[in-house]
Parts: structure tokens; C-alpha cells; sequence
């Protein structure tokens, strides 16, 4: 686990005051070491710099730091990430003739791109973002692993006659440390975003320029220009028949798990007393040499304290178990220091910083985590509810729109009345802001009919459609709160599924891959960790992709095929209560400690504005949220917040 960053371009002062920049920016990533590499300028004084930083994991000797030079074929490799199946890839490539001087994961990736060329990326298993120089070409090849748990953003120059042509780093915030974008302005697409989702969806980000490469894609640039684009891997199609079973689940499972152990420092596992952290700490422990560390955040607040939970599972497994407990006191006092770890505006993300935080000052730099168990094998209310929303949907197919959403509205409002009444905040028809339920959501969703995309995004969704249009100052090109681009990928990979495999797909590609992966990334590097996500694996992707939906999914959000294959040896009663995420208690903190400093940024109509939101909404926004609105939960406002504050703290505006 590592920071990378590069330029291509002229080879001079300005360009390597760039990349120092860049490298410093990350010094979280890689506090081991840091490496600067540059190539030979060509005829017109142009090549590319390098740069690395070092959390070293595997072979901790000089053989492996980076940028790391092949010593037969000449390409040049700075990599973030690990490739768990480098064992076998050295094996045959050491039948073949080849040799190595490192023992860990890099040489063994650099060799195999040296010989083998774009074709190696394919063989890959892991998490890993790379961008690999070939001295003969003169070509930077550039890719990100198949699910996009390791980052990777680019910028390119639209001046042919700059001095630089391409940039890239493992964050946003290096490459604005660079210099070299000029006044970087926030994407009102992003804006749109984070109004929609709560977090900005891929490709594009907050910064206009700034564009991340796609879980799955594989990039050629050329004089820093991008001569091929494609993706090396995608899901593949569910099979017409299914052929594998539950035991080849578990085989690929327990397999990939143990490959997640290799480390030659020491690992921990994040248990927080729900079913796949239990899987990921269960297997690690029947597969582990030594003792498995396992770690629990902890609240006061009762309702959101996992940790009794999480001591008697640690005790059934037979972990050497750490419960931390995180005060009130000690999120505000941390706070500044959380929320400078977010690469990106965001709602989530903070939760793994206080947990990664913890494990490293408990002297671990690797931790396993069970995130992606959800994803995979239908744990979410989204495989409940909305294929039957889609289903019942059908025979209103043939009527008009409006009388449609006209009998929705109606059914909303009775829905609605009821549970408000007797609160502190009632609704009525002249409410500055109105509720933003599951109920009020109805006529959008039955206006999408059958999409189940539409449906998918519009659950998802903070805030209704009208109240969105009323934050944003500006519009912005999204479909249902995603840019083009995702939306047309989605569909793609969506094609021809039945509705709980699509779902799976939309979870992976949105919910997982451009909120939790990205922002756990961050939040964990910020404290010097390396995540790995053992359930989060393209092998064990496709496996579950090849089962019957039944098998897979039934019964709907219990996971019983995950907890059947993953739990062996543990009584069933330890996971029989009612499933909670893993969340901080931030209603009640927002309420309190942090309602001054919140309650100062949404009434101040310059922040506000500078974002590209409305102020006039935002306060209303707000003054709901603090009389207790239905549907408005912490995390609606949180993400305009957290918005106004990252723009502020790195200088963005739109």
C-alpha cells in the first residue's frame, strides 16, 4: 500500500518541484519511504517523472522500494497495492528462465508487464493501481484492479505547448497540491452529486480536470496523450445454466482469504460483530500461523454498540480480541483531523478512520476488513424491495403518466400524515421543506416504471428531485444522480440479468465501489493502514456471479449462503438479531458538539454559495433538520457540510 504520482512532460525544475509536491501531499500514504525516478528526455526535452512513497508490507529491504527499475526488460513501475497471486505468477515466470532479486509482489508485476506487455494486467488478482514506463515505446501504460479498490486520478494538459501533458496520483488532493492546475474550480457535476448521493460518482470528480481511471481499464499514453482506453475486465454474463455450487464458493473463498494474509508485518482484523466481518475473521483465523488480532470500535451510546456482540464472537473464534471505545469527546477532538482525511466530499468514510487510527496505534499496518459481503450475496433492503416495486410496476405500464403520479401523490400524503403527527415537526402543504420519506419518493419511482436503475438510484437518493433542483444553482448533465458515462456502464453490465444480479452489479459499482472502497482508502491511508477487503475479489466475484440466484440470494438480506460457508463451527444463535451498520452516532452528535460549528457554515450564505448551492434552501435545509423534518436524517446535511468544508480547506470553488 503506497502513494504514486507522475508527470509526463518537459523534464526540468518545474515539473520535479511538481512531483515533490505531489509525493509530500501523500506522505501518509508511505511513510517508510520516497523514491523520484525520471527518464531520459528525448529529442524535444520530454519524458516522465516518477514518484513514490512506502508503506512497505512485503520483502521491508531496499530490493523493494520504487520506483522500481527492471533490471532486463528496463520498464519502470511506481505501484499502489498488492497482486495476491504473485506467488504463482514468479513460479512461471521463473520456469521460464526469469530471476528475482526481491521476494515481494513488485518485481514479479514489473517483469510480467516487461515481457508480457498489456496481456499481464488480465492475470492480476488484487488490489492495485500501477503506472508502468516502457523505455523502448516510450509508452506509460496505466491501470486500476477490477473492482476499483485502489485509486487512480488523472489530468491532462489541453495545451499541446505546456510543459506538462499528463498528471496522476492515488489522490485528488496531490494533484491539486501539484501547482500545476492552475485555480482549481468544483465540478457542478459534482455539486450534483453529492446533492443526489451523498458522495461524487466516478469517472469524474470534485475538481474539473481531474477524471479517475475506471475500475477495470487499462490506459496507454503516449507523449502524454492517451492513444488506447479499454477495459481488461468486467463482469462477466451470468451463465444461462449454472454450474457451480456451494462448496466451489467456499473453496474460492477460504483460498482468497488466505492469500489476504500474506504480510511480513503484522495484520489485524476489523471485527464489528456483523456476518462478513465474522466470515473474514473466522477464516483468518483457521488459516492464519499465528494469532489473529481482531478489533472492535465501541460507542456509549448503547443503540449504536456493537461491541458485547463483537467480544462473544471474538471469543467463539478464538481471536486475541481489542475493544476501543470512541467518546463524543474523543470524535470532536478528532474531527478536523477525520475530515482532513476525505479525498473527496463525502458523507461516510470516518467511521474507518477512527478504526484504522486505533489498529495503528496498536502497532498493526495491515487490517482486514468484511466489507463486500453485502454487495454480493443480497444483504441491502434495495434485493427486497425493489424488484417487487419493479414487478408491481408492470401493469401500470400501459397507463399515462400523469393520473399515475397523481394517485402516488395522494397515497404518499396519507402515508406521510400519519407517522408525523404529534411530533415537534408536522407536515403540511406550506412547509419550506417537505419530508423527504421513503413515502414522498413514490410518484419519481413509479414515473421510472420498470427501470430498475432509475429505482435503483432514486432509493438511494438524499433528497427528492424538486428539492435537489432547488439546492443547485447551477444544473448538471446527471441521469438520476449519475454522469453519462456510469450510467451507460451500468446498463451495459446490467444487460440481461434478473433483478437481484443487476442489483448486485449497481451495489458493487455504486454503493461499494464509489463510496465505501474510495473513502475507506482515504480514511485508513490517513492513518498509515493498509486495507485489504477479502470479499472484494474478482475470482470470488465471478464465482458468486456463476451461482443460481436462489442459492445466492434466498432468503433475502440473511446472506445464508455467505454465513453457511463462512461461519463453520460457530453457533448460528451469535448473528440472530436484527442487522445494523456499522455508523457513528452522528444524529445525536450533530445535535449537540456539533451543532454550532455546523449550524455557522450552512447560515453563511458566502460558503454556501461558492459551492454551488443555494443558500436560501440550504438554511431551510438546515432549520428543518434541527426541528426534526421527516426523511431528513444526519446524513442529508452532513454531505452539504462536509462539501462546504472540503471546497474551503482545499481551495475549490465553483
Amino acid at each position: 500500500m503506497c502513494g504514486i504520482a507522475g508527470v509526463a512532460g518537459r523534464i526540468g525544475e518545474a515539473n520535479r518541484r511538481a512531483l515533490e509536491r505531489m509525493n509530500a501531499a501523500m506522505v501518509h500514504r508511505g511513510p517508510d519511504a520516497q523514491g523520484v525516478w525520471e527518464s531520459p528526455p528525448d529529442d524535444r526535452g520530454r519524458g516522465v517523472i516518477l514518484g513514490h512513497r512506502r508503506l512497505a508490507i512485503l520483502d521491508l529491504s531496499d530490493a523493494g522500494t520504487q520506483p522500481m527499475v527492471d533490471p532486463v526488460t528496463g520498464h519502470v513501475i511506481v505501484y499502489n497495492g498488492e497482486v495476491y497471486n504473485y506467488v504463482e505468477l514468479r513460479q512461471r515466470l521463473t520456469a521460464a528462465g526469469h530471476d528475482f532479486r526481491s521476494t515481494g509482489d513488485t518485481a514479479v508485476m514489473l517483469r510480467a508487464l516487461g515481457v508480457e506487455g498489456c496481456d499481464a494486467v488480465a492475470r492480476l488478482r488484487g488490489m492495485f493501481a500501477f503506472a508502468c514506463w516502457d523505455p523502448k515505446r516510450r509508452e506509460l501504460l496505466v491501470a486500476r484492479d477490477p473492482l476499483g479498490i485502489k485509486p487512480l486520478y488523472v489530468a491532462t494538459n489541453p495545451d499541446p505547448d505546456a510543459d506538462w501533458s499528463l498528471a496522476f496520483a492515488s489522490e485528488v488532493r496531490a494533484l491539486l497540491a501539484s501547482g500545476l492546475l492552475g485555480k482549481p474550480r468544483l465540478d457542478p457535476r459534482a455539486v450534483a452529486s453529492v446533492v443526489w448521493n451523498g458522495f461524487v460518482v466516478g469517472p469524474r470528480t470534485a475538481v474539473q480536470g481531474v477524471e479517475s481511471v475506471e475500475p477495470g481499464q487499462l490506459r496507454v499514453y503516449r507523449e502524454g496523450r492517451l492513444v488506447t482506453c479499454d477495459d481488461y475486465w468486467a463482469p462477466p454474463p451470468p451463465p444461462a445454466r449454472s454450474e457451480e455450487d456451494e462448496e466451489g464458493l467456499a473453496r474460492v473463498l477460504e483460498d482468497g482469504l488466505r492469500l489476504h494474509l500474506a504480510s511480513d508485518v503484522p495484520l489485524a482484523v476489523f471485527l464489528s460483530g456483523g456476518v462478513d466481518s465474522s466470515v473474514v475473521a473466522n477464516l483468518a483465523q483457521k488459516a492464519a500461523r499465528t494469532p489473529v488480532h481482531t478489533f472492535t470500535l465501541a460507542f456509549e451510546e448503547k443503540q449504536y454498540d456493537e461491541g458485547p456482540d463483537a467480544l462473544r464472537i471474538a471469543q467463539a473464534i478464538g481471536t486475541q480480541h481489542r475493544q476501543v471505545v470512541l467518546t463524543e469527546g474523543d470524535f470532536v477532538g478528532g474531527l478536523e483531523a477525520a475530515l482532513d482525511s476525505l479525498d473527496q466530499p463525502t458523507f461516510d468514510g470516518l467511521n474507518s478512520y477512527f478504526m484504522s487510527r486505533a489498529i495503528r496505534q496498536a502497532g498493526f499496518t495491515v487490517a482486514l476488513v468484511g466489507t463486500g459481503g453485502d454487495e454480493l450475496f443480497g444483504g441491502y433492503t434495495s434485493f427486497r424491495d425493489l424488484p417487487v416495486l419493479q414487478r408491481y410496476s408492470q401493469p401500470l405500464a400501459w397507463l399515462p403518466p400523469g393520473p399515475v403520479a397523481t394517485a402516488a401523490k395522494v397515497l404518499a400524503t396519507a402515508a406521510q400524515l400519519g407517522p408525523s403527527l404529534g411530533r415537534r415537526w408536522t407536515f403540511t402543504p406550506s412547509a419550506s421543506i417537505a419530508p423527504q420519506t421513503r413515502w414522498a419518493k413514490l410518484p419519481d419511482m413509479l414515473a421510472r416504471r420498470t427501470d430498475l436503475l432509475s429505482l435503483y438510484q432514486l432509493s438511494y437518493a438524499l433528497f427528492l428531485p424538486e428539492l435537489q433542483a432547488r439546492l443547485l444553482v447551477d444544473g448538471a448533465d446527471l441521469q438520476d444522480g449519475l454522469p453519462p458515462e456510469m450510467r451507460r456502464r451500468l446498463e451495459r453490465e446490467t444487460q440481461g440479468r434478473s433483478a437481484l444480479s443487476a442489483l448486485s452489479v449497481m451495489e458493487q459499482r455504486v454503493f461499494l465501489g464509489e463510496r465505501l472502497l474510495r473513502d475507506n482508502d482515504a480514511a485508513s491511508m490517513a492513518a498509515s493502514i493498509e486495507q485489504r477487503l477479502p470479499l472484494v475479489d474478482q475470482v470470488l466475484f465471478e464465482k458468486a456471479n456463476g451461482l443460481d440466484d436462489r442459492l445466492r440470494y434466498e432468503p433475502i438480506r440473511r446472506k445464508q449462503l455467505l454465513r453457511r460457508v463462512g461461519l463453520r463451527g460457530l453457533d448460528p444463535a451469535l448473528f440472530d438479531r436484527p442487522k445494523s451498520g456499522f455508523v457513528l452516532p452522528f444524529d445525536r452528535w450533530i445535535r449537540s458538539s456539533l451543532g454550532e460549528v455546523m449550524d455557522t457554515t450552512m447560515r453563511d450564505p458566502l460558503a454556501v454559495r461558492s459551492v454551488g448551492l443555494d443558500p436560501a434552501t440550504t438554511g431551510s435545509l438546515w432549520t428543518a433538520f434541527q426541528q426534526g423534518a421527516p426523511g431528513l436524517y444526519w446524513s442529508r446535511v452532513w454531505a452539504l457540510y462536509v462539501l462546504i468544508r472540503w471546497s474551503q480547506r482545499h481551495g475549490v470553488a465553483s
